[in-house]
């Protein structure tokens, strides 16, 4: 058993053994764990400090990479979940492949299960986690900014009857802004993903309650032109970034949101 705990105390310094293929294989594993302790822990720390400071070899990183991508896949929940904080890692770090883009575009809208937090696995936040790295791939000079707008659109038009109780509507909001900071879309890349949402939720009838998933997509708007009015940080130590085409997507977006709570 690695004591992970240790290893993060010794400022996430590589130990002697096991072999490095060995500790990534654990870390791995670790990161697909049911207790939250263990997830949500000091493996999640180790990993990430080592991918920053290139402890892993490249190798090992893209097959890691791999293993994450079809982890979408996985039936228990928090092996699927999790998976994009560790592409979100790798990504940030340098690496990227097509075939991973592939495998969260077809898993983020298709999830199901969304809630923020279990009382027995922790933390979830399949909407969270996936609008972490539809951020970070949308800001990839290598990806198709417009194609995570269409993304995030269709995860905000999928339905559920979770409504976002843990911030999950900022953490979209905020990663649909930064990659609206993208300079090389035009104005209609930056606008279009929203006029479907706004037809798709204006035609519906009106009903009472309110729909869950269209509560969250309503939060999730809102929020957005509070960042495109004042800008977003891509970090915390950040000063805000304007939004490319910001006054065209305040227009779209009111014009949006007009659709739908007039309907």
């Amino acid at each position: 058993m690695i004591d992970w705990s240790s290893i993060e105390a010794a400022d996430c310094a590589v130990p002697a053994h096991p072999p490095m293929g060995h500790l990534v294989r654990e870390l791995s594993r670790a990161l697909a764990d049911a207790d939250p302790k263990i997830r949500d822990g000091a493996p999640h720390t180790v990993l990430a400090t080592w991918i920053a400071r290139g402890v892993i070899d490249e190798s090992r990183r893209l097959a890691l990479g791999d293993e994450m991508a079809a982890r979408f896949l996985d039936p228990e929940i928090q092996a699927r979940t999790f998976a994009p904080l560790v592409l979100d890692m790798l990504v940030e770090g340098g690496d990227l492949k097509a075939d991973w883009v592939d495998a969260f575009s077809r898993w983020y809208p298709a999830e199901t299960e969304l809630r923020g937090f279990d009382e027995n696995l922790g933390w979830l936040h399949a909407v969270a986690h996936g609008a972490d790295l539809l951020g970070r791939l949308g800001c990839h000079p290598e990806v198709d900014p417009v194609r995570m707008l269409e993304l995030a659109a269709a995860r905000l038009t999928a339905h559920t009857d979770y409504v976002f109780e843990q911030l999950e509507d900022d953490r979209l909001a905020r990663a649909i802004a930064c990659v609206l900071t993208r300079s090389d879309m035009n104005e209609n890349d930056a606008t279009g993903w929203l006029e479907p949402i706004g037809l798709r939720f204006g035609a519906d009838r009106i009903t009472t309650p309110v729909p869950a998933h269209l509560t969250n997509c309503l939060r999730t708007l809102r929020m957005l032109y509070v960042f495109a009015d004042r800008g977003v940080r891509p970090s915390p130590e950040s000063a805000p970034i304007a939004l490319h085409h910001r006054d065209a997507v305040k227009t779209q977006l009111a014009a949006a949101l007009d659709l739908i709570v007039r309907r």
